[in-house]
């Protein structure tokens, strides 16, 4: 997916330079629109807030080293300080992201399959040029790629302690790279050293943190509440607490007094956090009001930094719920955040707030420039079926939202990047923003086990219209209604023959409000049912009867279409593997009156291209103004157009 941005050069390459393509080209330069960002910090690639961070940690002078599994554009391991971004480490697929360490010279991360040694190994690299100059072999798992092998990673003088999971041992070695002990410990986890060199390691799944000597002698237990699940540890050598995220229901930090027996002596942040009512909104993030906690680390000056890994996330763990650094004073006030909360995704502009709020298929977010993080939609405690957790999807992960609001209900479709499968979930009141998984397409609720290769919508009544696979049909599942706390169900499944014009069937689109149907031919033969042709039919008045004359028929002249949008009198196109460019095509004329590029003279950065099938979202507002957003898997962010034609 990483390919040069120049725009102008690929549109001239690849598509004809016909009058259209040059009225195209003339009207662009005086749209009448904006370009924005939502979900990132920072909106330029350069400063950009790396994706997915699942481990952290914090150099003395507080600069804040965070792994993942991916980043699209970036090094793996992403720099900060004093909440900047300020570098990167290696290339984009490089580490694992489970877990990270250092000391004064050198970085220490878990490698992923596909580099020396695999996911057993931990790579070490030079803080000063960036660079590795060792892999240290840690675990026999050297080829797994959905689950970590490493889980933890700590340094004290010149000894790298490495937690390997499966081995259920914590190893031992110089930081030079030489072996020297092992510790049984069962599928050990996070990893701290206390300033007595005594080793504590967090055993998630059972709710505990255990304690070694130097020497590996069993020290000391923290039992901790049945439903705890510690995911981060950090020793605070000025307070002599041990530090442990925990990521079960309490969403909290919680201090142990460790100089003797250990005690727990005090919690940091909303118990409940993003879950609790009492304080905020069941969903809502906030300042204390953490989600998954992954990281913790302190600076000299006393800056306590905490990574939050939001909710949701497929298989390849790239595409987790992202990057959620707070840093706080030493009285606990809040500082600063960095935010990377979208990596491969889209988010649907809100019709009951008139496109003030957007949600994807995981989070929720409002405003402009970077925008602000509202809630994240997932309960894994109330719902933990929920296919947004499912690390088996094999669409790698649900974070596609899209959105429709019918006499107050609201209706969230999550899918992936390029989808046959359509998840859907309500909101209830006293649920706040969590989204309550209800049915899939396909599934029982539609009775059908057919995926859908012909394209999907969700129309402004809440009617479902999907093309399955293999019946040269749409099928079109009314709205039946919603019971007392907002559910949805649908009525059997009507069939409706596609148009022989526009077969086969790739992308579809209907708009209620005016009764048009808009349908994009795929590519006869091609194994490739996600790819859209040049021919895009519009059918005014469908449902009152005519299926049969399109007017107008929309032939696209730029290359490599891969998803449309619609909503009001326009339709929306983008393009993979060309240009960024959306091309917004008149319902009534089929004519294309603008191309939305780039207003903001480089302060946005708006990626590459549209590589997914529904990465475009629009919203046409009471004021007249389109609001289009797109995917920017490179930045990491949502792309938001806002045009008055």
């Amino acid at each position: 997916m990483i390919l040069p941005r120049t725009w102008l050069r690929a549109l001239l390459s690849g598509a004809r330079l016909s009058g259209t393509l040059l009225a195209a080209v003339a009207c662009t330069c005086n749209a009448q629109y904006t370009t924005d960002w939502l979900a990132n910090t920072y909106g330029t690639q350069a400063a950009h807030v790396g994706n997915g961070a699942r481990s952290m940690w914090v150099a003395p002078e507080g600069v804040i080293y965070t792994a993942s599994m991916w980043d699209e554009n970036s090094g793996g391991v992403a720099i900060y300080q004093q909440g900047q971004s300020i570098g990167t480490i290696g290339i984009n697929s490089e580490f694992q992201g489970s877990a990270i360490t250092g000391n004064a010279t050198s970085i220490f991360a878990a490698m992923q399959v596909g580099t020396p040694r695999g996911s057993g190994g931990v790579g070490r690299y030079n803080r000063a040029t960036r660079t590795r100059d060792l892999i240290i072999n840690v675990s026999t798992w050297n080829a797994l790629s959905r689950v970590d092998a490493i889980t933890g990673l700590a340094t004290a003088g010149s000894l790298l302690y490495a937690s390997d999971f499966f081995g259920n041992r914590v190893r031992v070695f110089t930081t030079d790279g030489a072996w020297q002990s092992d510790i049984s410990v069962a599928s050990p986890g996070a990893l701290a050293l206390d300033s007595a060199g005594n080793l504590w390691v967090a055993r998630m799944s059972a709710a505990a943190i255990v304690e070694y000597s130097p020497a590996g002698a069993l020290l000391n237990t923290i039992q901790m509440p049945a439903s705890s699940r510690p995911s981060a540890l950090y020793f605070d050598a000025s307070s002599g607490l041990l530090m442990v995220g925990d990521e079960g229901p309490d969403m909290n930090i919680k201090m142990y007094n460790v100089s003797g027996a250990p005690q727990l002596a005090g919690t940091f942040g909303v118990q409940g956090g993003y879950l609790d009512t009492t304080t905020g909104i069941r969903g809502q993030v906030g300042d204390k009001r953490f989600t998954r906690i992954v990281g913790i680390g302190k600076d000299a000056a006393g800056t306590l930094y905490v990574l939050n890994n939001p909710w949701g996330g497929g298989w390849d763990l790239g595409r987790n719920g992202g990057t959620d650094i707070h840093a706080y004073d030493s009285a606990g006030n809040l500082q600063w955040k960095l935010q990377s909360l979208n990596f491969e995704a889209a988010a649907a502009p809100d019709p009951a707030t008139d496109g003030a709020l957007f949600y994807s298929g995981m989070n929720l977010y409002t405003g402009t420039a970077g925008g602000t993080f509202v809630a994240n939609t997932v309960d894994p405690f109330a719902y933990p079926a929920d296919p947004r957790l499912n690390v088996n999807d094999t669409q790698r992960g649900q974070h596609f939202g899209q959105l429709v609001s019918v006499g107050g209900n609201r209706i969230l479709v999550a899918s992936g990047q390029n989808p046959s499968v359509f998840n859907f979930f309500h909101f209830e009141p006293s649920k706040g923003y969590i989204a309550i998984p209800d049915a899939s397409l396909p599934g029982t609720a539609f009775n059908t086990t057919r995926p859908v290769t012909g394209g999907f919508s969700i129309d402004s009544k809440g009617d479902v219209w999907a093309g399955l696979d293999r019946t040269n049909h749409i099928y079109h599942y009314p709205l039946t209604g919603f019971d007392g706390y907002g559910k949805p169900t649908w009525g059997a499944g009507i069939a409706l023959p596609i148009p022989l014009s526009i077969r086969p069937l790739t992308r579809l689109i209907y708009l209620a409000e005016t009764d048009t149907m808009i349908l994009a031919q795929g590519i006869a033969g091609s194994w490739d049912w996600t790819a859209m042709n040049s021919r895009i039919e519009v059918y005014h008045g469908w449902s009152a009867g005519n299926m049969t004359r399109p007017d107008p028929v929309i032939n696209l002249t730029s290359a490599n279409p891969k998803s449309m949008t619609a909503a009001g009198n326009y339709l929306f196109v983008g393009y993979v593997h060309t240009v960024p460019n959306i091309d917004a095509f008149n319902l009534t004329t089929g004519h294309l009156d603008t191309t939305l590029i780039n207003s903001s003279n480089g302060a946005v950065d708006v990626g590459n291209d549209v590589d997914s099938m529904y990465g475009l979202r629009a919203f046409l507002r009471s004021t007249g103004e389109y609001v289009v957003t797109k995917d920017n898997y490179n930045g990491s962010n949502l792309v938001v157009y806002r045009w008055t034609p």
